[in-house]
């Protein structure tokens, strides 16, 4: 924590570079980090804890599980991303966890989730079966 800390300069700027940096070494924003950026930034635990609670990305607690973030926003969800999406959440079970997210940026080529970094286009119930699958 201290490391990541010491790579930002106090300032309120910081605050969202600061929680990616912390989401992405340890899996989640602890109470503790919470605390830590509080502190270095000069900000109340509530100010931080609002902004962790207010973004989708940042987690309060770790989560082991794959994840892949389903769009479920309007122009996928006319292409049939509802179908899509039940099938995701029936391979998923337990075992893969299953975000909604509000637009990929792929809106032409919907149904569309995003597993990692990768974007997957043009899903149909078969793809996104097999998609989760292979996780």
């Amino acid at each position: 924590m201290a490391e990541i800390l010491a790579r930002h300069a106090p300032s309120q700027d910081a605050l969202l570079p600061i929680l990616h940096d912390v989401q992405a070494r340890f899996g989640h924003v602890s109470i503790e980090a919470i605390h830590a950026i509080a502190l270095h930034l000069n900000l109340s635990r509530a100010e931080v804890s609002g902004v962790v609670s207010f973004y989708r990305d940042f987690r309060r607690t770790a989560d082991k599980r794959p994840t892949i973030r389903l769009c479920r926003a309007e122009a996928c969800q006319a292409r049939g991303g509802e179908r899509v999406a039940e099938h995701a959440e029936r391979a998923a079970g337990q075992r893969v966890r299953v975000e909604a997210v509000y637009c990929l940026g792929l809106c032409a080529a919907g149904p569309n989730a995003m597993i990692g970094d990768q974007l997957h286009a043009r899903l149909d119930p078969a793809r996104i079966t097999a998609l989760i699958d292979g996780l």
